[in-house]
């Protein structure tokens, strides 16, 4: 049974790992040149279970001529590594925006939301690799599939540079350009027979080039211990609540999402919002409902209620009075006689 995809939204998109479908709606064109393996909703041949468990995507695409499409916002379900061998590609990062030369490898985190395209994919080849390392918030130990045979000093140091730097954009060797290329031969030659063992050799090959990659980085890498701490992944997932407001969250399933226990989460909510979890989820679902009453002069006062995660429309009501002192229908009017 396959592992149920999580759904996230960003200001008034939907972003979740990605299904890729307008590259496969290319491909499928033959507006791209496009191969793959995979698990989950990722494009690609299905991988086999008994085969590099722990790879939740592997491909590349080649294209010739500028696409009309691109990857909206989403999440990976493990760290994604990818490569531009060749052309230009706008990425963004968060709230960063890049533009892609060829060379640039790309190194994104589970928790972090990204984009490829702006809002087109530009000509170009682009190879990744999406390896699940067990965790989905910064605090989280990474756990590597058992295959990775990386000595466990150098596992180690691979593991701690990726958690505590974020940078998103390396300038990627020769080395790893072939690296890339070989794996790019391989998942041609998968079409028939999956090469098991050369694509283990080679993604093995990889990690260890990237680790050669911080080693011989000029400048020292800055490492940060509180990226990885308890408070990061709390100060993220506030963050991102301004944006998640309407899902049925409760103090449990907000510390399930977090991977922390209820007190550690409301201690920390306390820390940076000044307020227990549940009581900053209902200010920002009360400021969206304002911000509906004071744009959408139309829309019913209940339907907004629900638009914003309010399971009673009373409840509401007298949630928008404490924090307004009026009743959503007075601050409508309010608002409407302001603007005459």
């Amino acid at each position: 049974m396959q592992t149920k995809i999580p759904k996230y939204r960003e200001l008034d998109k939907i972003y979740h790992p990605d299904s890729c479908d307008p590259l496969i709606k290319a491909f499928k064109n033959g507006k791209i040149k496009f191969a793959g393996l995979k698990r989950f909703n990722y494009p690609g041949e299905e991988l086999p279970d008994r085969v590099l468990p722990g790879v939740n995507s592997l491909g590349f695409w080649d294209a010739k001529i500028r696409q009309t499409w691109g990857l909206g916002w989403h999440r990976n379900e493990g760290i994604e590594f990818t490569f531009l061998s060749s052309g230009h590609l706008d990425f963004s990062l968060g709230k960063k925006e890049y533009f892609l030369k060829s060379g640039d490898l790309t190194i994104t985190r589970p928790w972090q939301p990204h984009k490829v395209g702006n809002p087109n994919v530009e000509i170009g080849k682009l190879y990744w690799l999406i390896i699940d390392v067990g965790v989905r918030q910064p605090h989280q130990n990474w756990e590597w599939p058992d295959w990775v045979m990386l000595a466990q000093e150098d596992l180690n140091m691979l593991t701690k540079i990726l958690r505590q730097n974020e940078k998103a954009v390396w300038m990627a060797d020769n080395k790893i350009h072939q690296c890339f290329q070989k794996i790019g031969a391989c998942l041609e030659e998968s079409k028939y027979k999956i090469p098991h063992s050369k694509l283990n050799l080679l993604i093995n090959e990889l990690l260890l080039l990237v680790l050669e990659m911080f080693n011989n980085e000029k400048e020292e890498i800055k490492l940060d211990g509180t990226l990885t701490d308890n408070l990061r992944t709390a100060e993220l997932f506030f963050e991102d609540l301004k944006n998640d407001y309407d899902r049925p969250w409760t103090l449990e399933t907000m510390a399930v999402h977090c991977g922390l226990g209820i007190t550690s989460l409301t201690k920390y909510s306390k820390q940076l919002t000044n307020l227990p979890p549940i009581n900053y989820l209902n200010s920002i679902r009360l400021e969206a409902a304002a911000e509906l009453l004071r744009n959408d002069n139309d829309k019913n006062i209940a339907d907004i209620c629900y638009e914003c995660g309010f399971s009673s429309s009373q409840y509401f009501a007298t949630a928008f009075r404490k924090m307004y002192k009026c009743t959503p229908k007075e601050f409508r009017l309010m608002v409407w006689e302001t603007e005459r």
